[in-house]
């Protein structure tokens, strides 16, 4: 009997009849985590409607050029119509690189490029919603040598997946994220190589020395630094939520800010409901809106104060340019 593919939208394997009841893997480790099937559901690229954009075509333009914006032949002919397939589609696109690296890593897999690519995923299950994403400004961290401070507002759990495959261009990346995702099944230790460094929000000064003493190691280890310092998600940036400890790590660390703004309204934190509490990180998905990301000017090493202020008035005008809502 010829040979079988399981297409289940992430990775599969190619399965052979052994001459016996049951089957048997024909293809290796390497190969099951290296090999990818387009999304479930993406007529379009079954049709030959749109392209699929690659990670190395995404990169590679914002490396060139600063910026990135979904092309018509790479986006969905119309937009997906709201509700709770869109949803779907798109939440399984953000949340596959949990999965997936949690079955990479046993097998020594798990790399920055592999990583980036799971990551990805976020841009291509948008963009096959008929969703567009923008990305801007990154000539300012082309124009400076050596790792960063990266600081961004935090709107959902998009952001998150989606900047590492940004930054990564520029470089090798640590970032910031809440402990609970590294409490994940089988994720604690694919978290911990792909350089996140966990924060519990239980002891905010706890949290505040580990970020500083780990954050400065990774820095002189060459690796740029990605903390939100509102902490938590919120569409409103807001001054009484934004921390001054990336400053801080920056002016211990001797490295320029760049600050970072995103407008990820297209999938809020879920707030009511009856799946609020197990599925809060994935709310109702608006096709309607966008993915925008923006990369400012960056900001000379100097005192934290100084450094705190100007990341923010930056960031605060970019969101107001945007018509998003803030609290100076």
């Amino acid at each position: 009997m010829g040979a079988s593919v399981l297409q289940a939208g992430a990775p599969f394997c190619v399965l052979a009849g052994n001459g016996k009841k049951g089957w048997r893997p024909c293809l290796s480790q390497e190969a099951l985590f290296s090999r990818t099937v387009p999304e479930a559901g993406n007529f379009w690229y079954n049709f030959g409607l749109m392209k699929k954009t690659t990670l190395e075509e995404f990169q590679s333009e914002i490396f060139a050029t600063g910026g990135y914006r979904t092309k018509d032949a790479n986006r969905a002919p119309r937009r997906a119509k709201p509700g709770a397939l869109s949803t779907l589609r798109y939440t399984w696109g953000v949340t596959r690189v949990f999965p997936l690296c949690a079955l990479s890593e046993p097998f020594g897999l798990l790399n920055s490029k592999r990583w980036s690519g799971f990551c990805f995923s976020t841009v291509t299950a948008a963009e096959a919603l008929g969703m567009s994403v923008e990305v801007e400004g990154f000539e300012n961290r082309k124009a400076v040598d050596g790792p960063v401070l990266y600081l961004s507002n935090h709107m959902s759990m998009t952001e998150t997946i989606l900047l590492p495959p940004i930054m990564l261009a520029f470089g090798p990346l640590s970032y910031v994220a809440k402990a609970s995702l590294s409490r994940l099944p089988f994720l604690a230790k694919a978290a911990a190589h792909m350089g996140m460094v966990p924060v519990s929000r239980v002891s905010p000064r706890e949290d505040l020395v580990n970020v500083l003493r780990i954050g400065t190691e990774r820095i002189k280890g060459g690796d740029s630094f990605l903390i939100y310092p509102q902490g938590t998600r919120c569409e409103t940036f807001s001054r009484k939520r934004y921390s001054s400890i990336g400053a801080k790590l920056a002016e211990r660390a001797g490295v320029p800010i760049v600050p970072i703004v995103v407008d990820t309204r297209c999938q809020p934190t879920r707030t009511k409901g009856i799946f609020r509490k197990v599925l809060k990180d994935f709310g109702p998905v608006d096709t309607s809106l966008d993915i925008r990301v923006a990369c400012g000017p960056a900001i000379p090493c100097g005192k934290s104060r100084d450094m705190h202020e100007a990341a923010f008035s930056w960031m605060a005008g970019k969101l107001e340019s945007w018509g998003l809502p803030t609290e100076r």
